[in-house]
Order: C-alpha cells, then sequence, then structure tokens
C-alpha cells in the first residue's frame, strides 16, 4: 500500500514592475514585470523589446509566484478600453494583476477607468504619454498598489514603479 504524503510551503510572492511613456527624446525607456526578481514580461521605448502600447495586464499564479496570462490592450484601438474592462470584470476574486502602461495607454481609455478605479487603480487623471503601474488582487481594493506621472514630461523625468507582496503555497506530493 502506498502512503501519499502532501507538504505545503508558504512562500512569499514579491512583484516589481515599471512602466514608461513614450518621449519625443529618442531616450531609450523600459517597462517591465518581475517576479521574486525574474523578469518574466518586458517592453521598451527605442529598446530591444516590443513596444506594446496601451494597458498591458500581467497575471500572476499567486501559489508559484509565476506568470500565468498576458494581455495587452492597445487602447489608441477603437474597442480596447471596453476590452479591457469586460476582461478584468471577467476576473475572479482573488486574482493577483499587474498592470503596467506602455508608449501612451490613456487615449480611448475612458470606457476602462471606472473599472480601473473600483481596483483602486483611479489613472483617469493621467494624460497624454502619462505613465503608470499597479498591482491589484481583485475584489481588495485596500491592497492595490498604484503609481503614476500624469504628463510626459513628468514620465520622461521619473518612471512609475511600484514593488508588492502577496502570500503564496507551493504543494509537493510525495
Amino acid at each position: 500500500m502506498a502512503l501519499l504524503m502532501l507538504c505545503v510551503i508558504s512562500i512569499v510572492c514579491t512583484i516589481e514592475a515599471q512602466a514608461y511613456g513614450a518621449i519625443r527624446t529618442g531616450q531609450t525607456q523600459y517597462a517591465y514585470v518581475k517576479l521574486n526578481g525574474v523578469a518574466v514580461w518586458q517592453a521598451s521605448w527605442e529598446g530591444e523589446y516590443p513596444v506594446y502600447r496601451g494597458v498591458n495586464v500581467i497575471i500572476v499564479d499567486r501559489s508559484t509566484c509565476t506568470l500565468q496570462y498576458w494581455r495587452n490592450f492597445d487602447t489608441h484601438g477603437r474597442y480596447a478600453a471596453a476590452r479591457l474592462r469586460d476582461y478584468l470584470q471577467g476576473l475572479s476574486s482573488g486574482t493577483v494583476l499587474v498592470g503596467v502602461s506602455c508608449d501612451e495607454a490613456s487615449q480611448g481609455l475612458d470606457a476602462a477607468e471606472a473599472t480601473l478605479s473600483a481596483l483602486g487603480a483611479d489613472v483617469s487623471d493621467v494624460g497624454w504619454r502619462g505613465a503608470f503601474v499597479f498591482v491589484a488582487e481583485m475584489g481588495d481594493p485596500s491592497k492595490t498598489v498604484l503609481d503614476k506621472e500624469l504628463t510626459e514630461a513628468a514620465a520622461s523625468a521619473r518612471q512609475p514603479r511600484v514593488n508588492a507582496s502577496f502570500p503564496g503555497t507551493v504543494h509537493y506530493n510525495f
């Protein structure tokens, strides 16, 4: 008779993320998401990574602290903000997500602003080529960590960056 053993290890998932707003000077800017210090998603302006214009949503598997899913919503597109809103509203309570703006995300974002605000990420005041980044847990806006720069000049001078951590667990069967 085989005996099955389960070992549960508690871990802390650390999240570091940075956004950028495009600038006219040709200065290279980077956006990224790091989980426990490892880059799992990257974008750039005038750099070696794709631009990924708009709002990027990274879903974090909190049990393993890994990237579970990534979606880009290019808010210059006609229906991108509505798709972003619907996507966010469809996520389950407890889902950990990272939102990263790249290039220009404010144009056409209106349809998603109320949903973002309900998450604790009010970006309605971010203007043309401003930038924002946030970490949120669906269903608990008090846990949201948000950083933003409202204008192109401000985002050029200081890229928004956040750090957050969430508890997680890893299960091993023996």
